[in-house]
């Protein structure tokens, strides 16, 4: 698992996210409290930065995953789907939820970015493991 595994694993990751907030745009939008421009999108939707910090985290995430995979001997498929979904069930979603309940958040916002987060590290631990 090298450099271009993590890259991969991130760039899944990546367009997963994509479809899981295409998808689920305006409940996400309603949660949130996001700004909406007139054309109902997100009224940053054309700001960059964003889509740059979400592509440089899931790198990060998915080397630190990496990192761990190695150390704990996680080299199968199996292995790595099932970790990857521990990790993000049982460590990205709760601290999402710590984090999101202080501030008042929706309970809807909780399960959005939580699911993402689930979903998504189970998609970088699957990917990993691939080659």
């Amino acid at each position: 698992m090298g450099i271009l595994n993590v890259l991969a694993a991130a760039v899944a990751a990546y367009i997963f996210g994509a479809i899981w907030y295409m998808t689920l745009a305006k409940p996400w939008m309603s949660a949130s409290g996001v700004e909406v421009g007139e054309d109902g999108r997100p009224a940053n939707s054309t700001d960059k930065v964003p889509y740059i910090v979400s592509i440089v985290c899931l790198v990060i995430v998915a080397g630190m995953m990496r990192h761990v995979f190695n150390l704990s001997d996680i080299d199968t498929v199996g292995k790595g789907l099932v970790s990857g979904l521990g990790i993000g069930l049982f460590l990205a979603t709760p601290w999402i939820a710590t984090n999101y309940t202080f501030a008042g958040r929706s309970k809807q916002l909780i399960l959005i970015d939580g699911g993402y987060a689930t979903i998504g590290c189970t998609v970088i631990g699957t990917v990993l493991t691939l080659f």
